[in-house]
């Protein structure tokens, strides 16, 4: 199950390595909506049909603010992100693409104890999304912990891994423009990419691959991922030739081991006036494993 068009945009040594992935997975999440949904080409970047640059892009983010956008966020960098290499998250990319009229919604998948009431720095809110990074807390293990308590974690883990790729697959195969051919071996669906966000990295999420399980054992799932971190002309010539493109863009469950994770994804439409002024608070849907 794959999303439409999608180009894949690569973080450059000479630009923005080591920072700028977030910006990245934006163009990337672009790209798609200047193909695929005309309501987005007319709306998004005043017009001009093309992917910005990071610069424009930050200058762009910038306009959103002053617009009172995700006002909450734009604190964080002072209201000033123009030209400095500044991490930023799903809440940036969805405060850019809402200021435009798109409806760009958040998902957290929160494994940690801080998805309750209150962080420990006692201002996270459970269903509010607060800046860039303040899901993205690590979730150490005590050296003192006993193997049944780590295996416990482990199983957690698992357990989490598996709700994340449910919701995916049932994200993908909740809108696709195939219904009528269920045997086919690859599905195209109408859903946007999702940008996908975790403590230290970001990808963009194109597709999902499902093997159903044998003999009773459970489907295994894969995630096809687009990552800024690899070059372009790689996965060009991976992709060309039939060979090692596994490598660069399949990712089985057991990658995912982070205690946290957040989606940006863009539903369809324009908004309208009412609706753009709750489009300026970034909430989340949260989703507990």
């Amino acid at each position: 199950m794959i999303s439409g068009h999608v180009d894949h945009y690569q973080s450059l040594s000479s630009e923005d390595k080591g920072w700028g992935c977030g910006w990245r997975n934006i163009q990337m999440l672009s790209s798609h909506l200047l193909k695929q949904r005309p309501e987005a080409r007319e709306a998004l970047f005043g017009g001009s049909g093309f992917v910005p640059d990071i610069p424009s892009l930050q200058r762009w983010l910038e306009i959103a603010w002053d617009k009172k956008f995700d006002t909450l966020g734009s604190s964080h960098f002072h209201n000033k992100v123009y030209g400095a290499k500044k991490w930023i998250g799903t809440t940036e990319c969805a405060a850019l693409l809402r200021s435009f009229g798109l409806r760009a919604r958040v998902v957290d998948f929160d494994s940690t104890e801080s998805s309750g009431p209150h962080s420990k720095n006692g201002k996270h809110a459970p269903k509010r999304v607060q800046g860039p990074m303040d899901k993205f807390l690590i979730k150490n293990v005590s050296p003192t912990s006993t193997s049944s308590e780590l295996c416990r974690e482990d199983a957690e883990n698992m357990r989490g891994q598996q709700v994340l790729v449910d919701w995916i697959w049932n994200y993908f195969a909740s809108r696709h423009s195939d219904n009528s051919d269920s045997s086919r071996r690859v599905l195209v669906s109408d859903k946007t990419p999702l940008y996908f966000q975790h403590q230290g990295h970001s990808r963009t999420i194109v597709g999902i691959q499902k093997q159903n399980g044998q003999r009773g054992n459970q489907d295994r799932f894969t995630l096809l991922i687009l990552d800024p971190g690899h070059r372009t002309s790689d996965l060009e010539r991976a992709l060309r030739s039939k060979t090692g493109w596994q490598r660069l863009v399949k990712r089985g469950v057991h990658t995912l081991r982070k205690p946290q994770y957040q989606l940006c994804y863009v539903d369809p439409g324009i908004a309208s006036s009412e609706e753009m002024e709750q489009l300026k608070t970034i909430d989340s849907i949260l989703v507990r494993f």
